[in-house]
C-alpha cells in the first residue's frame, strides 16, 4: 500500500465527511428538533445510500464521466430537492411547539442520497483520484467505501449532537423559530452551492 495516497485519501475524507453538506446539515437540524436518537434512522439511511452510491460510482466511475450532461441535470435536480428540504424546515414550528413536525427515516435519509450532489462530487472525485489506494478490482472499491463510511457516520452523529446541543440553548418559541430558519437557510445555501459550483 502507498503510505503517501492513503494519507492524501484521509486528507481528502476527513473534510469531506465533517463539512456543511446536505447530509451534515439536515442531521443538524433534525437533531435540533427532536434529538439524537430520533435521528438514527435517518442516518442509517444516510449511511447506506451513500455507501451504496459509492459502490455504483466506484464501479461505473469510467461510464459516468461519459454522461456530464446527465450529471448536470441530477446535480440540478439534488439542488431543488435539498432546499426543498430547507424551506421545509424554515416553516416548521418552534422546539417547543406543541405542533408534531414529522421526523425524518431511514427512507428520507437514503433517497436523499440519490440527489445529493456533494456526495456524487466526493465519489467522483475519491474513485478517480484516490481510487487505487487499496489495490484494484470490486473488493478494493467496497474497501475504499467503507473507509470513507468510517469517517461519515461520526461526522453525521456529530452534527446531529450538535443540533441536539442547540436545542438546549434554544428553548423559547422565538429562539426554537430562529434556529429552524438558520438550518433552513443554510440547506438552501448549499444547494445553491451545488448549483453554482
Amino acid at each position: 500500500m502507498d503510505t503517501d495516497l492513503l494519507i492524501a485519501t484521509l486528507a481528502f475524507i476527513i473534510p469531506m465527511c465533517f463539512t456543511p453538506g446536505p447530509n451534515n446539515i439536515l442531521c443538524a437540524a433534525h437533531g435540533s428538533k427532536f434529538g439524537v436518537k430520533a435521528s438514527v434512522p435517518m442516518m442509517l439511511g444516510m449511511g447506506i445510500g451513500w455507501s451504496l452510491l459509492g459502490v455504483i460510482i466506484g464501479v461505473a466511475t469510467d461510464s459516468i464521466e461519459k454522461y456530464q450532461t446527465v450529471f448536470e441535470a441530477l446535480g440540478i435536480v439534488g439542488a431543488a430537492y435539498i432546499a426543498y428540504i430547507g424551506v421545509g424546515v424554515m416553516r416548521s414550528s418552534s422546539l417547543k411547539s406543541e405542533k408534531v413536525d414529522e421526523q425524518l427515516g431511514f427512507k428520507t435519509g437514503f433517497m436523499l442520497q440519490i440527489v445529493n450532489g456533494k456526495a456524487w462530487i466526493h465519489f467522483l472525485v475519491l474513485m478517480t483520484t484516490f481510487g487505487t489506494v487499496l489495490g484494484s478490482g470490486v473488493m478494493a472499491k467496497v474497501l475504499l467505501v467503507m473507509l470513507n463510511l468510517s469517517f461519515g457516520w461520526p461526522a453525521v452523529f456529530s452534527w446531529a449532537a450538535f443540533g441536539s446541543y442547540l436545542r438546549r440553548l434554544f428553548t423559547s418559541e422565538k429562539s426554537g423559530r430562529i434556529l429552524n430558519q438558520i438550518f433552513g437557510i443554510a440547506l438552501i445555501g448549499v444547494a445553491v452551492y451545488l448549483v453554482a459550483v
